[in-house]
C-alpha cells in the first residue's frame, strides 16, 4: 500500500500499539474521499486473516484514541482486512503467510522463470526462501520481487 496523507500517517501510530497489543498486524491506513464523504481507513491482518469481530473489536479500541489524537475530519472510519489478494510487500507480510503458497513475479528471470507459484519456505531479516511446485527453491531479496500475492485455489 502507497504512501499515506498526513492524518492517515497519525492514525496509523496512533493505532501500531494498539494492534500489537490485541495480536493484529496493522498493514496500512488511508485517509480520503469517496463521493462526497470522507474516510478513515485502517487496514489490520493476522496469520489465517481476519473476520469482521476482529474488525469490530480493534475499532472499539482504537476509535476513541484517533479521534482525540488526530486532526482527521472523517466522515466515516472503517476498520477492514487488506483482503486476499493484496501484494505482499514487506518481510513482515511473507513471515506471516510462511508455509502458504504465493504466487510471484520477478523483475528478471532466475533460473529461466520470471513467474511461478511458491511456498513461502523461510524469511529471514532480508531474504524470501520460495520452494516452488517444479521443485526448484529461491532465495530472494524483496528487491528481485516485481509482485507477489496469495496464491487461491477455486
Amino acid at each position: 500500500m502507497g504512501k499515506r496523507s498526513k492524518i492517515a500517517q497519525q492514525a496509523f501510530d496512533i493505532a501500531q500499539p494498539v494492534a500489537e497489543r490485541m495480536g493484529y498486524d496493522l498493514v496500512d491506513a488511508e485517509y480520503k474521499k469517496e463521493g462526497s464523504a470522507m474516510f478513515l481507513r485502517l487496514y489490520i491482518d493476522k496469520r489465517g486473516g481476519v473476520n469482521s469481530d476482529d474488525c469490530e473489536a480493534f475499532s472499539k479500541e482504537v476509535d476513541p484514541l484517533i479521534d482525540a489524537g488526530t486532526d482527521s475530519d472523517a466522515d466515516y472510519f472503517e476498520v477492514s482486512s487488506p483482503g486476499l489478494t493484496r501484494p505482499l510487500e514487506t518481510i513482515r507480510d511473507y513471515a506471516r503467510y510462511q508455509g502458504e503458497k504465493i504466487d510471484v513475479k520477478l523483475f528478471a528471470a532466475v533460473n529461466g522463470a520470471k513467474a511461478f507459484t511458491a511456498e513461502i519456505a523461510s524469511v529471514s531479516e532480508d531474504k524470501v526462501t520460495l520452494k516452488a511446485e517444479d521443485g526448484n527453491e529461491y532465495e530472494l531479496g524483496l528487491g528481485e520481487i516485481s509482485q507477489a500475492v496469495r496464491h487461491i485455489d477455486f
